[in-house]
């Protein structure tokens, strides 16, 4: 797949076994991984941390596969869900430590054209999560009070 902004090809990344079921060696059930998803949510982790923690320090492969659920519904589930999804979220923050560079740096035309990108990239975002009902139909971004939206 091509990349968006630039004229070469995208990485290529492996993929994952195809799993309709946990493995036998897993040692967690549901209930026990809920938990500790939400503990970890407690501590300030975001979700994308949450899967990589229950990888690498608890054995879990995939949570939708253990579980039968994502993490961000879990999160729903139990009234602790992120008000914004998490690849919006991390371009705002993005985009907020552009315009303070920008407001240092006013010379710097290339984070000036990258600031620009990824302004697109979050428009492009917010109508695919309007159109999906993630966000609700009268949900703008404003450069001006971003900073405001990434308050967990």
């Amino acid at each position: 797949m091509a990349k968006m902004h630039t004229r070469r090809k995208g990485n290529s990344g492996s993929t994952r076994p195809g799993r309709t079921e946990a493995p036998a060696w897993s040692m967690y059930d549901a209930d026990e991984i809920t938990n500790i998803i939400l503990d970890l949510w407690k501590q300030g982790n975001s979700t994308s941390v949450i899967g990589m923690i229950l990888r690498d320090n608890y054995g879990v492969p995939d949570v939708k596969v253990a579980t039968g659920k994502k993490i961000t519904s879990i999160l729903a589930e139990n009234d602790s869900a992120p008000s914004l999804p998490e690849d919006l979220y991390n371009l705002i923050v993005k985009a907020i430590r552009m315009r303070k560079h920008l407001s240092k740096n006013h010379k710097d035309v290339h984070n000036g054209r990258s600031l620009h990108l990824t302004e697109a990239k979050i428009r492009r975002l917010v109508k695919y999560y309007k159109a999906n009902k993630v966000l609700p139909a009268d949900w703008k971004y404003k450069p001006e009070t971003a900073e405001m939206l990434i308050t967990r």
